[in-house]
């Protein structure tokens, strides 16, 4: 109250916003931050009430926060949420909006936050979007002509004033006079189908249609017609509308306004007279033209032309598209977040619900294709701070509209002065889908939490693949499939072909804004579009990062300079014969870098050139790299995951340690992933990848029988065997990953049944087409070669379907086998790893038992969330000693249930201590001993005396006893740390230093508590 008094009695408004900053401050601190979170993928098989009712299940699992996929209306039947076409619904696909409501209870109820993914970067367009329709209608002065990117202007000059639909299966001509074109008049509005696809027809070229053969109309009524009259006057109206290039905002609000009403009266008009209803349909269907009858779509094309669309061949995507796409997927067009009322629409909705209580914090998709994305995170955090504020003060009977200038005034000062060390610099949980790449960090202007964990999922897997075993396995994978290749290079060449090809248009558009800019100056017009084109591609290839993030202000930071700099070296590198003033010219425009030459008015589209092609560097290195690259390079599959670095053969501890110092010291809510809706592999199918490190000359002994014993099935396609040894290479550790396990206990090798089998070829099948696919090596999905692709799925369907007694089982059985118990143990430390590491561990929906899942759609299989209950229940009920338990469920790993059991028991921990695990200090663990190089162990701390520590294995493979982890293989090996300590997992208590052996007798891994100073 005393506080209350206060805010009303300050003198000023600037001193009442100070006080009231304050207690948001305060407030927000207060607000409980994720400490694990479960991803769940909505869509319309599993909506908000099935999301509801595994609620209870998550937070007996351990969980802290629920975190879905993107809740927006979606195009239909999506399966992923991230084609939003509309930010001011629900998907209902998932369910009502009450429905929504009663899944945010459910989570509350059971003690959950709400982690919400949402998708700020693009929209799904089509004819569900009412802004891209309206854009598609009325061009440039349509309302949503400011949320999309579109060059109204590009190359060819034929598509001026419009977008290009690249969505025909042919050539538009002979789509056209396919009859696969239709027009149609619907409720007063014209519109162009085409299948699925609807567009509406421009209303300045209605009058083609109404007025076509009025003069027969006239003939047979009689003159003076009322509904003749009507019909002329409409024509009249329709040609007095404003053009589609109007900006004044008066002559846009006259255009909007007349059209509906025209067509209001076309519908009335049809509605109350049959004889204008029957002419005008007998009008389209004269300009829908007679298949066999080219002239008689004359009407129809010259309609078209004149439209602020050109539909047009999906090939022609690549080359000509002139609006920016996410990637190159036609269907999912950027959006202008950077202008405010664009990001007031797109957040409009998920900003209630997190007023409402019923979301509590965002992970944002793809970032870095916006346009400043320091500053989006800065005005979502702003948005939650002055929501808080708002209600505060009108709680208070403040008027808000006179307080909220100096609020926002004072916010202000209060980040400038204090920056990323206020309070309010970040009080929301928001977290990014950064890719960090190599050694680089993530941007500490960014007013998140942290990543959504790609960085922490290569490092610890890089801890299960053995160093030593590099240069073997280069040589394996280069003798194998005939040559070496060099990873560098692959990737800059696949980074140049996309440029070439699936982003030639982008590179098109931001290749003529460069050259605008060189013509505009007398010291750099020499340089000719041609050779400026090729200049730009070549340093895009080059780049070794996602992207920079040079700023509004046009401040290049050091990291960025660093960058920028290497990528134009590289360039000059490699082309050695071209002049290298034109790299410097792009490096100088790049780096803000003004010569003496260039006058302030040209530096704004210098500026506006570097944001563009910023945006463009993410999705090149991405289709480049994780598209492409990663489906050729297969030397280690485990390897190649979203955010990796193959060049990097295995994580030291100390690597670990280091990155884990820096998490815990500047990212401590950063999510720490394994799987997540987009990994190329499961997260336990990896580790089994891993184990072939452990075990090179085995691995080289099984390649060569398994591919001798499979020779007969290849098929010969052109002169050539198909699948050829790079494919092959890409299958056989496949299937050494996915293979399913037998049942608990079973000591023989044998097949799984029939049905297994045959789901396993259905899925192996589909895997190896999308991976040759995306290679672009035999098949793309451009240029597709079926008969590759079907002597590859028939191969692969010809293996799984060998009987039981062919050699190739035999061999593949017992070498899988051994791999699996490598990778068991592998998966039992990971899981440990995650939970005890600073960050926030985030368990992708299902993996809290085996992942054995390939890449989308494999991975987004449904989940037996009941099966799961009924094991945490039989845990519960279980009446053993727990280390009897752990031991027995050790046993039988098969069925996962050790998985889940070390899962939920440290979960636990970690929500009884979240001020250990949620921001307790880290401290790395250095083993002694013989085995110590096999150990992974580090310590967190809290103040009060609370400790955990966590001692994992790895690079285990020459220890084990078939599935089992001797403990007497670590006897001498000690973790020097000191107090009693009880292990969450199996309750069994130790004194330090920590014993390995003794650490391990009964789960081969471990997590240590220590509630309080002995």
């Amino acid at each position: 109250m005393r506080q209350e008094r206060d805010l009303r009695s300050a003198a000023t408004p600037q001193e009442r916003a100070r006080r009231l900053l304050d207690e948001v401050a305060s407030e927000l601190a207060a607000v409980p931050q994720p400490l694990a979170t479960y991803r769940l993928q909505l869509h319309k098989g599993f909506g908000f009430r099935a999301a509801a009712e595994v609620q209870p299940y998550l937070a007996e699992l351990g969980i802290s926060d629920l975190y879905t996929s993107p809740v927006l209306r979606a195009a239909p039947g999506s399966m992923h949420g991230y084609d939003v076409q509309d930010h001011q619904q629900l998907n209902p696909e998932l369910g009502t909006p009450q429905d929504m409501t009663e899944l945010a209870a459910a989570a509350q109820a059971s003690g959950l936050g709400y982690v919400m993914d949402i998708v700020p970067n693009h929209m799904g367009v089509g004819s569900g979007n009412a802004l891209w329709l309206d854009l598609l209608e009325n061009g440039p002065s349509a309302q949503g002509a400011r949320f999309f990117d579109v060059e109204w202007h590009p190359v060819k000059e034929e598509l001026a004033d419009k977008v290009l639909i690249p969505v025909l299966g042919d050539r538009y001509g002979a789509a056209l006079e396919g009859g696969e074109l239709k027009l149609r008049l619907v409720s007063g509005a014209l519109q162009v189908a085409y299948y699925d696809h609807v567009f509406p027809v421009n209303p300045r070229s209605y009058g083609q249609v109404l007025a076509h053969r009025i003069a027969e109309l006239e003939k047979k009524l009689p003159p003076g017609d009322p509904s003749v009259d009507e019909l002329k006057s409409i024509v009249t109206a329709i040609s007095n509308l404003p053009t589609r290039h109007e900006q004044d905002p008066e002559r846009r609000e006259e255009r909007r306004r007349e059209k509906e009403i025209i067509k209001r009266r076309v519908a009335t008009l049809c509605a109350t007279d049959p004889r204008i209803r029957e002419h005008l349909e007998e009008n389209v269907a004269i300009f829908n033209g007679t298949p066999g009858d080219p002239r008689s779509f004359d009407l129809l094309d010259k309609l078209l032309l004149q439209q602020v669309y050109r539909l047009a061949h999906w090939r022609v995507s690549s080359e000509e598209i002139n609006y920016r796409r996410f990637f190159d997927i036609n269907s999912l067009a950027a959006i202008r977040v950077e202008d405010p009322v664009v990001f007031e629409e797109a957040h409009r909705l998920v900003l209630k619900l997190l007023d409402e209580g019923k979301v509590t914090g965002f992970r944002v998709d793809h970032p870095d294709g916006l346009a400043y994305p320091a500053r989006y995170f800065r005005l979502l955090q702003d948005a939650r701070i002055l929501q808080k504020a708002r209600a505060l003060a009108e709680r208070r009977g403040e008027k808000w509209e006179e307080l909220e200038p100096a609020v926002r005034d004072q916010l202000e000062r209060e980040l400038r002065a204090r920056g990323a060390s206020s309070r309010l610099f970040k009080p929301l949980f928001v977290v990014a889908e950064k890719i960090l790449g190599g050694t680089e960090r993530l941007p500490e202007s960014w007013a998140v939490r942290g990543t959504t964990g790609y960085d922490f999922l290569n490092q610890v897997n890089g801890l299960f693949v053995d160093p030593g075993a590099r240069d073997l396995m280069d040589k394996i994978y280069a003798r194998y499939i005939g040559g070496r290749i060099d990873f560098e290079e692959l990737v800059y060449q696949k980074k140049k072909l996309v440029l070439y090809t699936a982003m030639a248009a982008e590179m098109n558009l931001l290749a003529r804004q460069l050259n605008r800019i060189s013509e505009g100056n007398r010291w750099t017009r020499d340089f000719t579009l041609y050779s400026l084109r090729a200049a730009l591609i070549e340093v895009i290839a080059c780049f070794p990062v996602y992207r920079t993030y040079v700023g509004e202000d046009g401040v290049v930071d050091e990291r960025d300079r660093k960058y920028i700099l290497q990528a134009a070296a590289c360039a000059k590198r490699k082309n050695p014969t071209e002049n290298e003033s034109i790299y410097d010219f792009i490096a100088d425009i790049l780096l803000q870098k003004f010569a003496a030459y260039v006058a302030p008015g040209e530096r704004p589209a210098q500026l506006a050139f570097v944001i563009k092609l910023q945006q463009m560097l993410g999705p090149v290195m991405a289709k480049g790299l994780e598209d492409t690259a990663f489906y050729v390079y297969n030397r280690l599959l485990s390897l190649n995951e979203v955010g990796g670095e193959p060049r990097q053969f295995g994580v030291t501890p100390q690597q670990f340690h280091a990155v884990n110092q820096v998490r815990a010291k500047v990212w401590p809510r950063t999510m720490l992933g394994t799987a997540t809706h987009d990994t190329k592999r499961g997260e336990d199918l990896r580790l089994r990848i891993d184990a072939l490190s452990e075990m090179p000359r085995q691995w080289a002994s099984a390649l060569a029988s398994w591919t001798r014993k499979l020779e007969p099935l290849l098929r010969d396609v052109d002169g050539r065997k198909a699948p050829d040894r790079n494919e092959l290479m890409l299958f056989f550790q496949t299937l050494v990953g996915v293979w399913p396990n037998p049942p608990p206990g079973s000591q023989q090798l044998a097949l799984p049944p029939r049905e297994e089998m045959e789901q396993l070829s259905q899925r192996l099948q589909q895997y190896m087409v999308k991976a040759i696919k995306e290679a672009k090596v035999n098949t793309s999905w451009i240029q597709q070669d079926k008969s590759w692709e079907e002597a590859v799925t028939g191969f692969v369907r010809d293996v799984l379907a060998l009987g039981p007694k062919h050699g190739f089982w035999k061999s593949f059985l017992r070498f899988q086998r051994t791999a699996a118990q490598i990778g068991l143990h592998g998966s039992l430390a990971q899981v440990v790893l995650k939970i005890a590491s600073p960050g926030v561990p985030d368990i992708y929906q299902g993996c809290e038992l085996w992942d054995l899942s390939l890449v989308d759609p494999d991975n987004r299989r449904p989940v037996d969330f009941e099966g799961r209950r009924r094991m945490l229940r039989e845990f519960a009920e279980d009446r053993r000693p727990r280390a009897q338990l752990a031991r027995h469920l050790y046993q039988s790993w098969e069925d996962g249930r050790i998985k889940l059991f070390l899962t939920q028991t440290g979960l636990k921990a970690r929500r009884e201590r979240p001020e250990l695990f949620g921001g307790g200090t880290y401290q790395p663990l250095e083993p002694a001993g013989p085995r110590a190089q096999n150990l992974v162990a580090f310590a967190r701390g809290a103040p009060g005396g609370r400790m955990a520590v966590a001692v994992v294995p790895r690079l285990v493979g020459g220890l084990l006893d078939g599935a089992r982890l001797p403990p007497e293989k670590f006897a001498d090996t000690v973790v020097p740390v000191s107090g009693r300590f009880v292990d969450a997992f199996t309750g069994e208590e130790h004194e330090g230093p920590l014993r390995a052996d003794k650490l391990f007798a009964s789960l081969p891994v471990a997590l240590l508590l220590r509630d309080q100073v002995p």
